[in-house]
């Protein structure tokens, strides 16, 4: 019997790993990617912001036995180290002893995928393949390719993966019913850099995720195995503490000596990068259904792009590619049951994490210099060490565990309540009595 085919358009992190997923279950991959090829290009795909990869990605990853070789070059961070107007620094963990995200590099990632692929001959790879139409009842769909020729590739399944501005979102979007929205965050980002000092010597703490937060702006730094870190600013494009300010380069040394002291001595090409950089958007994207019969689903950024402040865009969108793999599974041939399990399995954990996102964005930029935050963390912490089983952080389900994204979310809103009880009852030192504290989960349940 002949091997189905699936067109999977666009080769991204998700596309890529997707391939990999549906060739080792047999089926006839064909992958089409709009950049040139990673391996003989020599450049690194999309935005080069670093990527926090956590418990779901590395689940994900291990499936196909990639997650030890990207843990080598990976640089854990088990707690993120605040900085202060002042310069003060203040350590805060993320978790229990042993968990920690890990800042890995988009680009070897995606071209560690991409080589992957190099081992399974149903895996057909099309770069400089731009998707310019979809025909979904007939699962046909076109590509402007290198030459600029147009050419259609037919299959069994189409599956887009291709990003938030994806075309075969568009496609979808078209048609009678399909639910849309996108919003985007009130601030924008600019990526910098804080070089290595000599060979490899990171002038920061190595294993910590770096944040400056000013309320309504902050910086944040990701390092690199070259002893570097990835800053991004993120800020509003208006008003008084908004990219629009800061026009000349006397306005950003100015700026970034009043609000990033500690910071500019280590960046010794801050205006060169600051004005050869763009200034990017952040946008969340919603969408249902997203899926069209058996003919079409959406996968990653393509169904739910989503702000980075969780740190779980690609770990959602792997763990997308996890669960469709669960499906093929349950429902063998019949894709059109393997579509709509996926989406509704997928759909209530995407739009979770949106939501948490965009909030991880306040408490990283504000809340976390805030002394009743900072107090509430405090218990927390000390509730996580208690009581184990029990008692788990909104962070801790998100990022250490492979729980619902929608059971973080609730869990996060009844954690929030047991904590400001404790602190209204002035009952921080009564958390160690397992008799107080089994009264308050009563409550709370």
């Amino acid at each position: 019997m002949k091997a189905k085919k699936i067109s999977i358009i666009g080769g991204g992190l998700s596309g890529s790993l997707l391939s990999i997923y549906l060739a080792k279950r047999g089926f006839d991959v064909h992958l089409f990617e709009r950049r040139p090829d990673l391996r003989t290009a020599k450049i690194y795909a999309g935005r080069s912001i670093n990527l926090a990869l956590s418990t779901r990605g590395l689940n994900a990853l291990k499936k196909i036995g990639l997650d030890e070789e990207i843990l080598q070059d990976a640089i854990p961070m088990p707690g993120r180290m605040m900085h202060s107007k002042a310069g003060e620094l203040n350590y805060q963990p993320y978790g229990k002893d042993g968990q920690a995200i890990n800042s890995v590099s988009r680009g070897r990632l995606n071209l560690k995928l991409i080589e992957l692929t190099e081992k399974y001959p149903n895996i057909h790879l099309y770069f400089n393949a731009k998707c310019t139409d979809v025909d979904m009842d007939n699962c046909m769909a076109t590509f402007e390719m290198a030459d600029g020729s147009l050419q259609t590739f037919t299959a069994d399944h189409i599956i887009g993966t291709d990003g938030a501005f994806a075309a075969t979102r568009g496609r979808m979007q078209i048609t009678d019913r399909f639910n849309y929205s996108q919003s985007y965050l009130h601030v924008g980002y600019k990526e910098l850099v804080i070089p290595a000092a000599g060979m490899n010597q990171f002038q920061m703490e190595k294993n910590a995720l770096h944040i400056w937060p000013r309320g309504s702006f902050m910086m944040i730094a990701l390092p690199n195995p070259a002893g570097d870190f990835t800053c991004t600013l993120f800020m509003p494009f208006e008003g008084e503490f908004g990219f629009s300010g800061l026009k000349t380069e006397a306005d950003v040394v100015q700026f970034f000596s009043t609000h990033f002291a500690d910071a500019v001595p280590m960046m010794p090409t801050l205006v060169e990068d600051f004005f050869n950089n763009p200034t990017s958007s952040l946008v969340t994207v919603r969408c249902y259904p997203w899926v069209r019969k058996d003919k079409l689903a959406l996968l990653g950024d393509a169904a739910h792009a989503i702000v980075p402040f969780y740190g779980q865009g690609m770990n959602c969108s792997f763990e997308d590619c996890v669960v469709l793999d669960e499906c093929i599974e349950a429902y063998g041939d019949d894709w059109e049951k393997i579509f709509d399990a996926y989406q509704k399995l997928r759909k209530p954990n995407a739009d979770a994490i949106s939501e948490l996102a965009v909030q991880n964005y306040y408490e990283m930029a504000d809340k976390v210099g805030d002394k009743h935050f900072l107090h509430k963390k405090h218990i927390e912490h000390e509730l996580s060490d208690l009581y184990p089983d029990k008692f788990k952080s909104q962070y801790e389900l998100t990022t250490f565990s492979l729980s619902p994204y929608s059971y973080a979310l609730e869990q996060g809103k009844k954690n929030d309540m047991l904590l400001e009880q404790i602190i209204a009852n002035g009952a921080e030192s009564k958390i160690a009595d397992a008799t107080y504290m089994e009264k308050l989960w009563h409550l709370l349940d």
